[in-house]
């Protein structure tokens, strides 16, 4: 279910044949187009071919979203190259990629250095896709745990060795613990899952993650490690003991997830769960009215909040070179937004679709987009 991955020189190809594609289709679609007309059944198509490079953690609704609008706009292609949203990232800012996708809002400082590719405005995010990061784990017989902050951290510390230690045992009466080696797995690439988990820790359990919030995982911590959602996912299914978080779409199989203590409650991982978390959130400070990025609060005691959540964000210029480009990209965004493109992607990767107001303010934010005069 996961986009194909792509080499780094593969994906230069790609979208150096992605922008002469754009360049040579050109496009019938208007950028005041009314936001929701652009990629429906009927009305004004788009053609061409829009490159994306970012979070491998949406791979299977990158793929439902890449079908959904090549079959509504039929000589239209997205190419996406799921290479970790710290390379989204980077890719939006030097003008190696159309959109990026990243489950990490920019930094002030990327948004800064977006402005020398993406006009004076620079880049901004948009919210896609909301969905709970699973504690994800493979203990032969058991795929249930509970766990609090306090606990996850010092297991992805490496401060608890067994999963019978005490600290465990306390938290699951009933349930029989073997004393099987704790292997914590990490993503080992620039990533936005690794960034919203550590600020979770960072949030939640101040006392025991000593360290910030970060998309690179801390260096000093042992255990193994590998690249994107897909690769963390294998090796843990591979590993009897061993632990990992990943994008609750990815997990399957042998694996069990844990649910985390909210309060008094432990809440289980789900769709709308992620959602009720989403909801405590609040608009980023100082950012600009067509920048939709959110603040999450990790410590919400919200009844049935799952706070271990990650919403991921298309980061797209404000202004493109040409009309062509820019139509595309609004064209897309439009769709991936819409509620048939929100749909899809619950349908395809458990994720929950957004809000009726998040909804808004993304499709408000789209149709800013324009050209270069």
């Amino acid at each position: 279910m996961k986009a194909t991955h792509f080499g780094r020189n593969a994906a230069i190809a790609v979208i150096a044949a992605g922008a002469l594609a754009l360049t040579a289709c050109g496009s019938d679609n208007a950028t005041g187009t009314p936001a929701g007309t652009q990629s429906a059944a009927s009305g004004t198509k788009v053609t061409g071919t829009l490159t994306g490079i970012g979070a491998s953690s949406t791979g299977a609704a990158m793929d439902a979203w890449k079908a959904g609008f090549a079959t509504a706009n039929q000589g239209a292609t997205v190419q996406y190259s799921p290479d970790g949203s710290g390379a989204g990232r980077k890719a939006i800012i030097d003008g190696s990629a159309q959109f990026a996708g990243s489950d990490a809002y920019l930094k002030d400082d990327e948004l800064a250095a977006s402005k020398a590719k993406c006009g004076p405005d620079g880049a901004i995010n948009l919210p896609v896709y909301i969905s709970p990061i699973a504690v994800a784990f493979n203990i032969p017989d058991v795929k249930e745990l509970k766990l609090d902050a306090a606990t996850v951290a010092k297991i992805f510390r490496g401060e608890i060795a067994k999963w019978n230690d005490p600290a465990i045992a306390a938290l699951n009466a009933g349930v029989t613990l073997p004393d099987l080696k704790v292997t914590p797995v990490n993503r080992s690439d620039d990533s936005g899952t690794t960034s919203n988990f550590t600020d979770y820790l960072a949030a939640a359990a101040p006392e025991v993650w000593t360290d910030k919030a970060a998309g690179v995982w801390p260096a000093a911590l042992k255990g193994e490690n590998a690249k994107g959602t897909s690769g963390v996912v294998k090796t843990v299914t591979d590993t009897p003991g061993a632990v990992t978080y990943a994008d609750d779409s990815a997990v399957s199989g042998k694996l069990g997830t844990a649910s985390i203590k909210v309060g008094e409650e432990f809440v289980k991982i789900s769709a709308d769960a992620a959602a009720k978390a989403v909801e405590a959130g609040k608009p980023v400070d100082g950012r600009a009215a067509n920048d939709v990025a959110i603040k999450l609060d990790r410590k919400t005691t919200a009844a049935g909040a799952y706070p271990v959540v990650l919403v991921s964000y298309h980061v797209v210029c404000t202004t493109y070179e040409t009309k062509a480009v820019a139509d595309l990209v609004k064209a897309f965004e439009t769709y991936v937004v819409s509620d048939e493109g929100q749909k899809t992607a619950a349908d395809a990767a458990k994720s929950a679709p957004l809000s009726k107001t998040l909804q808004d303010k993304a499709k408000a934010a789209i149709e800013t987009i324009k050209a270069k005069a």
